[in-house]
């Protein structure tokens, strides 16, 4: 053998060696990464709050577990019941499968704190990537499984609400109040100006319909903040469907001065200078006109996700926020929530003419809702200000009530 030939020799030899060195690297990376994994999971079993907090609270502390998730135990286990098809998946010979119990009460956590995902991570011993894929897939979930407690009313479900707001907010043919919120989100990449606001933030806009009970009856998420808040109702389906007859005939919503006056829509009468009969249809609209206020202001003080502006896609944002809605109702309705440990509703003291502050207005402002603009918007048709006037005659006379002259008094 030459010098060539020896030297050939070595150099390929030297090249099989480097290759067998790497692929036995290659397969110690892979092993020692199993058994990081294994005992990332093993930590995450003994250690995450699933197993750890969660479980604790569950049996020492009801009260803290429902501050914890904003809701019972009870509540809970059957959310799970209904989700847990639709976000459990299957074990691989690589990796065992997030328990959905563990997915869904990272995500109710994060909906009732806000907290960020890297707390997130520390508190279930979860990924941060991986809490950010499946909170928009619990999210779903969550909406797809309520969706009998936030779907639009059929005709006896109209006729229901109609009954309770006659009854007890005294205000005839009424299915609904109706009010909007900008949600406040960072501006995606390269959006521009296309979800700033008149408040100088970034934006989409939640329209919403609720009923006597303080539930929502129809949501509309994600009308970007460019559109102006006139613009927003009209941009919006909940516009269309009005236009088109949603309403059983002859029935109003009750909305504030961000809305225009309507045939299906009463607002307050503008201005300082009102006559008696003018204040007294005000109050009355504002009365009950004060449920939507009430949804909006629990919903964010149960959750306080909406604390703080979303740093997420206006994309995931929508899903939360559709979330929220479709929780809130749920837990207005189902009898197993913990009424003791629930958000208080304003109320009314007919003696001095006060209202009484909901104890969810004992909460910080949430910093991630802002209200619509008030509309300059004058232009509604003589049949719409005649509804509105018929209605001012009807409260000052066969639909007076005994207080109503002494409350003139708004919720600060």
């Amino acid at each position: 053998m030459n010098s060539l030939q020896k030297k050939n020799l070595n150099k390929a030899i030297g090249l099989i060696s480097t290759a067998i060195l790497e692929e036995v690297e290659e397969e110690l990376n892979k092993s020692s990464k199993r058994m990081w994994i294994r005992e990332w999971i093993k930590r995450r079993d003994t250690l995450g709050a699933t197993n750890g907090l969660l479980r604790e609270l569950e049996f020492e502390d009801p009260k803290e577990y429902f501050v914890t998730l904003r809701m019972s135990e009870s509540c809970f286990n059957f959310l799970l019941k209904k989700v847990q098809p639709q976000i459990q998946r299957s074990d691989t010979h690589l990796r065992m499968a997030i328990p959905a119990k563990t997915k869904s009460q990272t995500v109710l956590y994060f909906l009732a704190t806000g907290c960020s995902l890297r707390t997130l991570t520390h508190l279930f011993r979860l990924g941060k990537s991986t809490i950010s894929e499946f909170i928009p897939e619990v999210c779903i979930a969550i909406y797809d499984s309520l969706q009998d407690f936030i779907k639009v009313p059929d005709k006896e479900g109209w006729k229901n609400i109609e009954k309770g707001f006659k009854n007890e907010w005294n205000f005839p043919m009424c299915c609904g109040a109706i009010d909007g919120k900008h949600v406040i989100i960072k501006a995606p990449p390269e959006s521009g100006s296309l979800f700033y606001n008149y408040k100088e933030s970034n934006s989409i806009v939640l329209m919403a319909v609720v009923d006597h009970k303080y539930c929502f009856s129809y949501i509309d998420v994600g009308c970007n903040g460019r559109v102006s808040d006139a613009g927003v109702f009209r941009n919006c389906s909940l516009y269309q469907a009005l236009e088109d007859g949603m309403l059983p005939e002859g029935h109003v919503l009750v909305g504030d001065n961000a809305f225009p006056l309507k045939e299906y829509l009463l607002k307050p009468f503008p201005g300082n200078q009102l006559t008696l009969k003018q204040k007294i249809f005000n109050y009355r609209l504002s009365r009950a006109r004060r449920i939507v206020e009430n949804a909006f202001g629990i919903m964010a003080a149960r959750f306080r996700v909406f604390e703080k502006p979303f740093p997420y896609s206006p994309e995931k944002v929508i899903l939360i926020v559709k979330a929220c809605c479709a929780l809130h109702n749920w837990l207005n309705e189902t009898k197993l929530q913990y009424r003791q440990f629930e958000y208080t509703v304003d109320s009314e003291n007919f003696d001095t003419g006060e209202i009484v502050r909901g104890n969810w207005r004992d909460e910080s402002e949430p910093n991630g809702f802002e209200s619509l603009k008030n509309s300059l918007a004058n232009h509604s048709t003589r049949r719409s200000q005649d509804l509105r006037e018929r209605y001012a005659d009807y409260f000052v006379a066969e639909g007076s009530i005994p207080w109503q002259t002494n409350m003139h008094h708004p919720v600060h």
